[in-house]
């Protein structure tokens, strides 16, 4: 199943080199197991804005699903958040748990859904 794992580095890599949102993209660490992957990279986007992404994902069933993620989106300086996809088990309270988005700060936190890194840049290319 590690051809299913590669496979799916090769479809994020595509996306990020042929958005028309994203200007530079530095991969920190990609790696593809048997049944398990996981791909961490630095993008920097048409705006000037700075988004760093991670995502841990797996084969299930012949079929690639992200098991954990954390896309940050900042500002250029890289010191105000616009937004923080993630779904880390810290907001049992919100519908679509874990599934939540920091907006504009740490404080400001609501319901997310389940996303990839390729659901993430197709939802931000018709935000700008």
């Amino acid at each position: 199943m590690s051809e299913k794992c590669q496979e799916y580095l090769e479809v994020i890599k595509l996306k990020l080199a042929t958005s028309p949102i994203v200007t530079e993209v530095v991969i920190t660490q990609e790696r593809a197991g048997d049944d398990a992957g996981f791909f961490r990279a630095q993008l920097w986007l048409s705006n000037g804005d700075f988004l760093e992404v991670a995502e841990f994902f797996r084969v299930v069933a012949d079929s690639v699903q992200t098991i954990e993620y954390r896309y940050q989106w900042m500002d250029s300086t890289k010191q105000q958040l616009r937004q923080r996809w993630d779904n880390a088990p810290h907001f049992p309270q919100l519908p679509n748990f874990p599934h939540h988005i920091h907006v504009a700060d740490e404080t400001q936190v609501e319901p997310g859904r389940p996303m990839s890194m390729v659901m993430l840049i197709d939802m931000l290319e018709k935000q700008f």
